[in-house]
């Protein structure tokens, strides 16, 4: 009974934690990748409440630029419907970065169309965003107390000035006034006519804030367990059924579309220790159903973090906990994908006295070797003696080392040249990203195909996808051969692997994030080096 009252209680903080739909407590979009000849790092704030505007910091890392310009494209109303675009303007006493804000003023999918221009020539980069309302703002009482005074008093004082004028006004000078009836005749009436304007004014109001409400982002629940299935350990995955609508597209068959070739990117963690860590690509069986099996990682409960994609390009996570109260042996796990991986490390703030076996990791700092188990080491390239900060956008850099201390030659994992998972100890921020940022490439797909389709403003919707469709595509998907679905899925995400690697041989790669808040944080990075995922981790500390 206490077990499952803490898992209530840490599934709750976990949602309430949520304040961003596409990651976990990491609100903003970070990019990193072409606008024609210009390279650009952005990171995007996006607004908790709609109506609102996005905080937008460029960084131009090669050429001269004479300007950007920044404007919102929505989802439902492509490049023809959207507004016009507003200058980024530079940052005095900071050559290549600029800083601009725009006006979101619906929810739903959308994207940032940045357009740099200068002597190089002019080029465009799309950022997809996710905007949606995810708070309701509150007025301070006080501040409320005080409006509401000043509003009655303008009430008695209009409603004197018209019992007034309706009366003594209409009296010569110097004679007295006979026309007392009149005057309370005429506060009365204009007391009920300005009630009316007030109660209709107030239910105008109301009825937007009920909208509001119902149209505010809400996540998605799911149930995790751990169930016995011919003779296998499986992970089962069940999305609410009772899930809400969000403007008027559920989560059914026919608005699902896969990511990276996998409908469904799953991260466990075990919670307090995190030395427990996999990446999973659960299987649907059905509309609402994934299963996968589970790896050999030790008993404990875990975070459950579920990356979905829709057809219209929203992307979200789904928040769970899982219990796990038996351990399965490496010769018992079968991966149900090829790409699942998992690692084991050392607890977070382990002692000296932790006994290290030999599947087990060491994580790293920034600026140190760190061992990896095939042998080679990863170098998080930052300063140690600079502490990371909050709300500041870092080229995180990591270097892989061959056994022999040479650049390691790395290949791609899933089309990308590397993945990144950051949470931080409690759970409270969660993100998986890539080289190329943190928004989803599917979702940059689609925004692409509807900014070349064709149709007038709203009228614009994907065609239905049936669910064995999708599910036939991510077959087909997992019978190419390794290259084949690298070239595949770097072609489908319009992706160029070759911009990834920084070094010859791709032995460095560089994730843009920026730290939403203060505190202890651990890093997941994976890349591939002879056809084998290298997976470790980094624990770092970030201040305000």
């Amino acid at each position: 009974m206490m077990n499952l009252i803490k898992r209530i209680v840490l599934t709750i903080c976990l949602l309430l934690s949520a304040n961003s739909f596409a990651h976990v407590g990491s609100p903003g979009v970070v990019y990193e990748g072409k606008a024609g000849p210009y390279q650009l790092m952005v990171s995007i704030s996006p607004p908790d409440v709609i109506p609102g505007t996005a905080n937008i910091q460029i960084y131009v890392e090669n050429g001269v630029v004479d300007e950007i310009w920044v404007k919102p494209i929505y989802w439902y109303a492509g490049d023809e419907g959207s507004p016009s675009p507003d200058p980024a303007l530079p940052v005095p006493d900071s050559p290549g970065q600029y800083q601009g804000i725009v006006w979101l003023m619906s929810s739903g999918t959308a994207s940032l169309e940045i357009e740099v221009k200068g002597p190089d020539g002019e080029g465009k980069a799309l950022i997809p965003l996710m905007a949606a309302a995810t708070a309701q703002k509150e007025m301070e009482p006080g501040l409320g107390w005080v409006l509401a005074i000043l509003g009655i008093l303008l009430v008695i004082l209009m409603a004197t000035i018209i019992g007034s004028s309706v009366s003594d006004a209409l009296l010569p000078p110097g004679k007295e006034s006979s026309l007392r009836g009149r005057r309370i005749r005429g506060i009365t009436i204009s007391l009920g006519l300005m009630s009316l304007i007030l109660y209709g004014g107030a239910s105008w109001w109301n009825s937007w804030a009920d909208n509001y409400k119902r149209y505010m982002y809400e996540p998605f629940k799911a149930e995790s367990s751990i169930v016995s299935k011919n003779g296998k350990t499986v992970m089962e995955f069940m999305i609410d059924p009772n899930y809400r609508e969000y403007r008027g597209n559920t989560l059914s068959p026919a608005y699902m579309i896969p990511d990276h070739g996998k409908l469904m990117h799953m991260f466990v963690m075990r919670e307090g220790t995190l030395d427990a860590f996999a990446h999973l690509h659960p299987h649907r069986k059905d509309s609402l159903t994934y299963e996968t099996n589970w790896p050999p990682l030790p008993k404990g409960r875990y975070f459950v973090f579920a990356d979905i994609v829709r057809a219209h390009g929203f992307q979200e996570t789904i928040v769970d906990t899982l219990v796990v109260e038996s351990e399965v042996t490496p010769e018992e796990w079968d991966r149900m994908d090829s790409d699942d991986t998992f690692i084991r490390s050392n607890p977070v703030e382990s002692n000296d006295d932790f006994d290290f076996g030999s599947d087990v990791i060491v994580c790293g700092k920034p600026g140190v070797r760190t061992p990896l188990p095939d042998g080679s080491t990863a170098i998080w390239e930052y300063d140690a003696a600079q502490p990371l900060k909050t709300g500041t956008l870092y080229p995180m850099t990591f270097n892989i080392l061959n056994p022999d201390g040479e650049p390691a030659e790395l290949e791609p994992y899933m089309g990308m040249m590397g993945h990144m998972v950051v949470m931080k100890y409690d759970g409270s921020v969660y993100i998986h990203l890539h080289p190329v940022g943190s928004y989803s490439t599917a979702s940059q797909e689609i925004m692409d195909t509807r900014i070349a389709g064709s149709g007038r403003p709203g009228e614009f919707s994907p065609a239905p996808v049936f669910m064995d469709s999708v599910d036939n595509e991510v077959e087909r998907i997992a019978s190419l051969t390794e290259e084949e679905r690298n070239d595949y899925l770097s072609e489908l995400m319009n992706h160029d692997i070759e911009s990834d690697g920084e070094h010859e041989g791709h032995s460095v790669v560089t994730f843009p994030y920026v730290f939403p808040e203060a505190g202890d944080y651990r890093i997941w990075i994976q890349m591939k080096r002879n056809g084998q995922v290298l997976n470790t981790a980094f624990d770092a500390t970030v201040v305000e």
